[in-house]
């Protein structure tokens, strides 16, 4: 049978046979669908599934969730049609706030897409909408453009120490986090002074995805760390990373020192310069003198099976991760080869 048109004799018939031998009749059909409650409406589920969902994920799909309680919130979830969808996130992509990483809104509609896919999800886990149902599911992503990231010449990394080290209102915690970020921004936040392993110079990092690692740093950074620490009175179980006055940083930290390195440099200005360009900065040179396993885990990426079966048995160790780091730095690393 071709989709949109009637069923034949034979085919009802057919359906009639299988039907009877599973012992449901057509009516026990219609009662189940009857049985289902109406939909709630997308300012109603919102709040619901951003309550369900970790923060991590709030914080990444909730301007999202907005934007479709503004445009769709009294529509029940069940209304939007795939087109629908697709007319939506073409508004949402070119309606983008224009910053100064803006790459045509692609990332907007891969996000906005994703929030969707998130919330049918759990429409279906509470028994709301059937699998067949789910219109986000029938739309596909735009495709990621290309990184614009690479890593940042020694000279011009030396500007930026310069800049961090001498401008600003806390210096010393600015150089902080330039030193620290070969992991990413939401480890470092989360760091806590019972993450630090001193003996071994480890620090545990939690990361995206509610991923936990140990990550070899230097014991000259180990050591700031623990100053840090002790200096701006964080807990054994609080935030690491403080302002003088013992409130803890969040990422308006980051931006602000990123506008400051920008305004004081206009090579960084015009390529946007960021924390992660310096985690591109590390893992190039991590790939280029120890190799690509040893790379892969100094960054902490996870086993997502795009690399293929052998990426599992050519992991490296924390042993070769300190030994890289001990020649990055040049210092010695308790765990180094």
């Amino acid at each position: 049978m071709t989709a949109g048109q009637p069923a034949s004799a034979a085919e009802l018939e057919a359906a009639r046979m299988l039907l009877d031998r599973m012992g449901i009749k057509p009516a026990d059909l219609l009662a189940a669908v009857a049985a289902r409650p109406p939909a709630p409406t997308f300012a109603e589920y919102v709040p619901v599934v951003s309550a369900a969902v970790r923060a991590g994920t709030r914080r990444v799909y909730g301007s999202y969730w907005k934007k479709l309680v503004f445009h769709w919130g009294d529509r029940r979830i069940d209304e939007p049609t795939p087109s629908e969808i697709k007319t939506l996130t073409e508004y949402i992509r070119t309606h983008v706030a224009h910053r100064r990483n803006a790459r045509g809104g692609s990332s907007a509609a891969e996000h906005f897409i994703a929030a969707l896919r998130c919330l049918y999800k759990q429409a279906i886990d509470d028994g709301l909408i059937g699998e067949a149902e789910n219109p986000a599911k029938r739309v596909e992503k735009p495709r990621r453009p290309p990184s614009t990231r690479r890593a940042v010449a020694h000279d011009r990394l030396a500007e930026i120490n310069e800049i961090v080290a001498t401008t600003g209102n806390d210096p010393e915690l600015d150089t902080l986090l330039v030193r620290l970020h070969t992991c990413r921004r939401g480890g470092a936040l989360a760091l806590r002074p019972c993450d630090l392993d001193v003996t071994q110079c480890l620090i545990r990092l939690r990361e995206k995805g509610e991923t936990t690692r140990w990550q070899p740093v230097s014991p000259t950074l180990m050591s700031f760390l623990v100053r840090h620490a002790e200096e701006r009175g964080a807990s054994h179980e609080g935030q690491l990373l403080r302002y003088r006055d013992g409130r803890p940083i969040t990422y308006r930290r980051y931006d602000r020192l990123w506008a400051r390195v920008r305004e004081h440099l206009p090579w960084a200005a015009a390529l946007g310069i960021s924390t992660h360009w310096l985690r591109h900065t590390t893992l190039t040179w991590v790939e280029r003198s120890f190799g690509h396993a040893v790379a892969r885990e100094y960054a902490g990426h996870s086993d997502n099976g795009s690399e293929g079966t052998t990426a599992i048995y050519v992991r490296a160790t924390l042993e070769e991760v300190a030994t890289a780091l001990s020649a990055l730095v040049g210092e010695p690393h308790p765990l180094a080869a």
